[in-house]
């Protein structure tokens, strides 16, 4: 029996394990040679590993063999680029026998930074070698649903990609959350973006990553030594970073809403991935006494036809992180909010997320668990 049974499980977050050559090997061959590597240890055993995943593209057949024989507990095994899956296709199919999800959101780890981070036409050229190896890395199994990049500097770029993704059969679109390009996402040069997402039913995405992870260095200055990350060095999330490591993506939510953007694409959908969930009840209380009193002075959101709380219940999604208290804020907000992910073979979605989750939906009805394990996911992708 799998991890996950009992009922339907649509996973929200998971990622691929990006080889060295990722983008490389996926860039258009006038680009190869500028294309950049992808970051992977150079000593140890995890060195190693990569040295025989370059011919192999897979893990050896004895490291597969112990991988399937963890079974149901294989969400507590290794993570990261020793996971069953984390760079090859059909084991990564294996996996999902073992987990039991029935779908599986795929994100980049490493790409979608490197591709952010770019300027220009590199940042474009970049995410186009990525959607075309996220989209091989999906195909052939379509529980799978591989989540491309879209930077949003430069508009007519953006709608390019997108639709080059789209036709790669990527399923969402991870845009950073950001400002885009000196413009607000509520920008009429955007304006093409947002309607070919919702005509098309593909959802947009933020994910932690597409804003910088650390708070200004400054605010870590106490005169003493500063902590390492969680991972045990610099670069990483810190105590004091996951203060505001949600407040860019919020900024972003905010101003689609008070832009009028879900007004005007009806069908649009977004996720908020990775960033937990907890700030969401605020942020719908705070985004609904702004509107009502700003429209005194703004037409823009005198012109809303509904409370941003009712737009963000109907067209967003988050995923909690496991150690969050999700029936708190169900009971603060609406069931129809919140998400199930397991972060796999990332270490951050834990060893038991569903006994995480479990611990705090007890006591939920029936109706409510369906959401949270599958049916708001499935609501980003309705096309109606």
């Amino acid at each position: 029996m799998p991890y996950a049974s009992g009922r339907t499980y649509f996973d929200a977050d998971s990622h691929i394990m990006e080889l060295p050559d990722f983008i490389i090997d996926h860039a258009d061959p006038d680009f190869r040679d500028r294309a950049p590597k992808i970051p992977v240890p150079t000593r140890g055993t995890l060195a190693n590993l990569m040295e025989e995943a370059k011919d192999r593209r897979g893990h050896p057949d004895g490291v597969v063999a112990e991988l399937v024989a963890l079974g149901d507990e294989l969400i507590s095994g290794p993570k990261g680029y020793m996971a069953l899956g984390a760079f090859n296709t059909k084991e990564r199919s294996q996996a999902l026998d073992q987990l039991g999800f029935h779908k599986q959101l795929v994100f980049a780890t490493f790409s979608a930074g490197t591709s952010f981070r770019a300027e220009g036409l590199t940042q474009y050229r970049t995410a186009r070698a990525h959607n075309r190896g996220m989209a091989a890395f999906c195909k052939g199994d379509d529980r799978l649903l591989g989540v491309a990049l879209v930077p949003l500097d430069d508009p007519q770029l953006a709608l390019e990609e997108l639709d080059h993704a789209l036709s790669l059969g990527l399923k969402a679109a991870w845009v950073p959350h950001r400002p885009a390009g000196g413009r607000s996402p509520g920008h009429n040069d955007l304006d093409p973006l947002w309607a070919r997402l919702a005509q098309t039913g593909t959802p947009f995405m933020l994910h932690v990553g597409g804003d910088p992870l650390q708070i200004d260095p400054a605010w870590m200055n106490t005169g003493r030594p500063i902590p390492t990350d969680w991972l045990g060095g610099g670069e990483n999330v810190r105590a004091k970073d996951m203060t505001s490591l949600h407040q860019a993506a919020e900024t972003f939510v905010g101003c689609m809403v008070l832009d009028g953007v879900f007004d005007r694409h009806p069908r649009l959908r977004g996720g908020v991935i990775e960033l937990g969930a907890g700030w969401v009840p605020a942020m719908m209380r705070r985004l609904d006494w702004i509107a009502e009193i700003w429209k005194k002075s703004e037409p823009e959101v005198a012109a809303l036809t509904r409370k941003p709380s009712e737009q963000i219940i109907e067209h967003m999604a988050f995923t909690p992180y496991v150690y969050e208290d999700v029936g708190a804020m169900i009971r603060e907000s609406d069931p129809r909010l919140y998400m199930f992910s397991s972060d796999y073979p990332h270490t951050e979605g834990g060893r038991q997320p569903l006994a995480r989750f479990g611990a705090t939906l007890q006591g939920m009805d029936e109706v409510t668990l369906e959401r949270f394990y599958n049916g708001n996911f499935a609501r980003l992708f309705e096309h109606g």
